[in-house]
Parts: structure tokens; C-alpha cells; sequence
């Protein structure tokens, strides 16, 4: 337990150090943010603030955890690549989309479908790998207990990685919110994986929590950069992957709250205006754009949906206890 603290508060302090510099070469390399006509007005004034900054969180957590975590349980290289590969293609979705230099339309149907395959294959092997390798198929159902759902397991866990990557991504809209809503999903399942005694998992979490306390250093408002795909992609396949490992995905919803909300304004939003034909059921879509448009400042939309992040973290961690 206290090296896996210790190893928080390394990636912590390496995300703080690396920050200001990795901003600078940002910069250099004029790397920034495109921001969509399609969002509020407000945020026009964030154009060519710097992207890619999920660079610095996988720069970070990656080689800490590989040398503090590995070395004990070979099992961690599975959330490691599975954010890695998520990491890399949202990478390619934030270089192909860069401020003035776009080289493809992100709108696209073809370029979308193209990253919905990645994000299936990626599931898929991951699920072959917890299924066959380590031997991780249980479910934890609250007030039931382990339910086995055999073969069924890997198609599942592509279906929840797929939504939990999409899911990040779509609250990755203000300064803040995919990082901090991130940060108490993974504080969740450390709790949960540390009671198990999983504790390279819990590890695990809590390097995760370290490089992204130091990514929000940068990244609170006014943010100095932003994560983009390379961040939000990566840390949906991380958190995912970390519930699965813990047995309790079916908690995810719960602990994730906020980021289907998200997921879930968007989708009603499309539905309701094909069905009125042009009608809108929310001011805007995703969820914190309604908000933004009603009212709220950003930080106030920020503050409001961790509030949330928490409230639906805490409920998360007392159903995995139940017996």
C-alpha cells in the first residue's frame, strides 16, 4: 500500500515537472485545438489552445507503472495496453484534426466507423486476454454475488470498452471535466480493488490518479492545454479495463454517472430531433453545453458534475460491498 502511494505521488510530481515544458513544445509545434462552430460561442476563444495532452498522462503513467508494477504482476500490462492502443488512435484523431491543418473531415462517416473498428478490436482483445490468460470471469452482481456468464464475457467487454472510450470522449468538453470525473472513477475501483487485495491493480489506479492530478495542474480553468482523443480514448480503455479486472463492471454506470449522462443527452438529443423533425430536447448536447447555455459558468458546470462524479462514485463502492 505504500508503494503503491508512493507511486501516485511520483507520477504526481512528474506530471507537474513535465507539464510546463511539454506545454512549451506544444506550442512550438503549433498543436492546436480546432474548436467545432457547432459548440457554444464562448469557446472560440480556446482556438489553438494546446492539444495532445494525453500525451503527457500516458508519458507518465505508463513508465512508472511498467517499473513499479510489472516487475510484480505481468497481468497490469493488459489495462496498460489497452490504453496505450486507445491512447494511439486518439492520437491519430487529434494530429489528422489540428487547428489549421485539418487533413481529414472528424465528422466523417468513414473516418467515425473507422475508429468504432479500432475501439471493437481493442475490446475484443482485451476480453480474449482477462477471458483465456488470466482467467478473470466473474461478474459481481449486487445482493447476488459472482454470476459466471461463460463466452458471453469477451463480447461484453468490447461492448463496455467501446462505450466507456465513447463516453469519455464526449465529456472531454470543458476545462477539467473528463480529468476530474476520470480521477474519482479511478479512486472508485482502487478502493474496490485494494478491499479485494488486488493491490497492483489498486497500483495501478493509483498512478493513474497521480499523472491525471498533474495533467489537471495544466488543465484547470482557463485551461493551459487540453487531453484530446489521445487522453479521453486512453482513460476510458483504463477505466474499463480496471473494472473488469475488479469484477465489478456492472458498476460502472453507477460510477461512471456523469459520463453516461453524457452519452445519454447525446443519444436523446439525435433521437428526439429525427422523431420532431428538427426539434431540440436539450439546449445543446452533450449534457454540460445544456448547462453552459442556461446558465451556469464553466467552472460552476465542472464543480457541479464531480459533485455528481462523487456522489455516484460513493454509491458504486458501498454496492460492491454488499453481500
Amino acid at each position: 500500500m505504500v508503494q503503491a502511494l508512493v507511486m501516485g505521488a511520483i507520477a504526481f510530481c512528474a506530471s507537474v515537472a513535465a507539464g510546463g515544458p511539454f506545454i512549451g513544445q506544444l506550442r512550438t509545434r503549433s498543436l492546436g485545438k480546432e474548436i467545432s462552430a457547432e459548440g457554444p460561442s464562448t469557446h472560440l476563444a480556446k482556438a489553438g489552445t494546446p492539444t495532445m495532452g494525453g500525451l503527457l498522462i500516458l508519458a507518465v503513467a505508463i513508465p512508472v507503472a511498467l517499473i513499479g508494477i510489472v516487475t510484480e504482476q505481468k497481468a497490469i500490462l493488459v489495462p496498460l495496453g489497452a490504453m496505450f492502443a486507445a491512447g494511439a488512435v486518439g492520437f491519430l484523431d487529434d494530429y489528422l484534426t489540428l487547428q489549421g491543418r485539418q487533413r481529414i473531415d472528424p465528422h466523417s462517416r468513414l473516418f467515425g466507423l473507422a475508429k468504432f473498428i479500432s475501439f471493437v478490436v481493442i475490446g475484443l482483445i482485451v476480453g480474449l486476454l482477462l477471458y483465456y490468460r488470466l482467467d478473470i470471469q466473474d461478474t459481481f452482481v449486487p445482493w447476488v454475488g459472482d454470476f459466471n456468464i461463460g463466452a458471453w464475457y469477451v463480447p461484453v467487454v468490447a461492448f463496455v470498452m467501446v462505450a466507456t472510450i465513447v463516453s469519455l470522449a464526449l465529456a472531454d468538453g470543458l476545462d477539467g471535466l473528463a480529468g476530474g470525473t476520470s480521477v474519482i472513477a479511478f479512486l472508485a475501483y482502487t478502493v474496490i480493488a485494494l478491499a479485494q487485495g488486488q493491490d497492483q491493480v489498486g497500483a495501478f489506479g493509483l498512478v493513474m490518479i497521480g499523472a491525471l492530478l498533474g495533467f489537471l495542474w495544466f488543465n484547470s480553468h482557463p485551461a493551459q492545454m487540453f487531453m484530446g482523443d489521445t487522453g479521453a480514448l486512453a482513460l476510458g480503455a483504463a477505466i474499463a479495463t480496471m473494472a473488469f479486472m475488479t469484477g465489478h463492471w456492472l458498476l460502472l454506470p453507477i460510477i461512471g454517472i456523469v459520463f453516461v449522462a453524457e452519452t445519454v443527452s447525446v443519444a436523446s438529443q439525435v433521437i428526439y430531433f429525427k422523431l420532431t423533425k428538427g426539434k431540440r430536447l436539450w439546449r445543446m448536447s452533450p449534457l454540460h453545453h445544456h448547462f453552459e447555455l442556461g446558465g451556469w459558468s464553466e467552472p460552476q458546470v465542472v464543480l457541479r458534475f464531480w459533485f455528481i462524479g462523487a456522489l455516484g462514485a460513493m454509491a458504486g463502492i458501498a454496492l460492491a460491498f454488499t453481500d
